[in-house]
């Protein structure tokens, strides 16, 4: 967390401004009465931002437990599940007949700035005008082939085109500027003032315990 000890690339990452659909929270009560969530560990930036969430916006504090992306495994071991990724993005969150938030949205309805989810960062001494180059040149390159990035990645990971394309067009940004930055401050902020046992336990699901609590 300690950032001022870190170089940065100015002026890309991922973000978002509204609705992420990458990551979401659901439950199998309500959001008050979450005592124990799931998560996949797979993004530490995603696990603080729920904690962030549920503690600014609805009181509490859970327990923390790492689990495998399976969304009717984690729910059957505790309250909600923190879903990221391909995992979430095949969620429809209009048509879960539970308590479901995308924590992107849920950050700018709470703070009105954007999230940060991703920065290029390293020592300062290693970000140098030559590798900010190179990153910016890399982005903008891509940017140029976005088209054939949607057709090979919804193949890939088997969505409908029009689903990565809005994804990779309109629900995530890689621009960073003054609000961005007033964002990611503020997140960094609130995760410094979570509680530590928050800190996610291991939890190893097999087969037989899939229905018990």
């Amino acid at each position: 967390m300690a950032r001022h000890q870190m170089g940065s690339v100015p002026g890309i990452g991922i973000a978002c401004r509204g609705p992420v659909r990458s990551i979401l929270l659901v439950s199998d009560r309500p959001f008050e009465q979450v005592q124990r969530v799931a998560v996949d560990s797979g993004s530490r930036t995603s696990v603080q931002l729920a904690r962030i969430i549920l503690a600014h916006r609805y009181g509490v504090f859970p327990e923390v437990v790492s689990m495998d992306p399976d969304l009717e495994r984690m729910l059957d071991q505790t309250d909600a599940a923190l879903v990221i990724g391909d995992t979430a993005l095949s969620i429809d969150p209009a048509e879960v007949d539970v308590p479901c938030l995308d924590l992107g949205e849920e950050w700018v309805s709470l703070t009105g700035l954007p999230m940060v989810f991703a920065t290029w960062a390293g020592r300062p001494e290693a970000v140098t005008p030559e590798v900010t180059e190179l990153l910016h040149g890399s982005l903008h390159y891509g940017l140029g082939e976005l088209d054939s990035i949607i057709k090979e990645e919804a193949e890939r990971r088997g969505f409908a085109e029009e689903v990565v394309h809005r994804y990779l067009t309109r629900d995530i940004s890689f621009y960073l500027g003054p609000e961005e930055e007033a964002g990611l401050r503020l997140y960094l902020e609130y995760a410094m003032e979570l509680p530590d046992t928050g800190v996610p336990t291991e939890m190893h699901v097999h087969d037989d315990a899939a229905g018990s609590r």
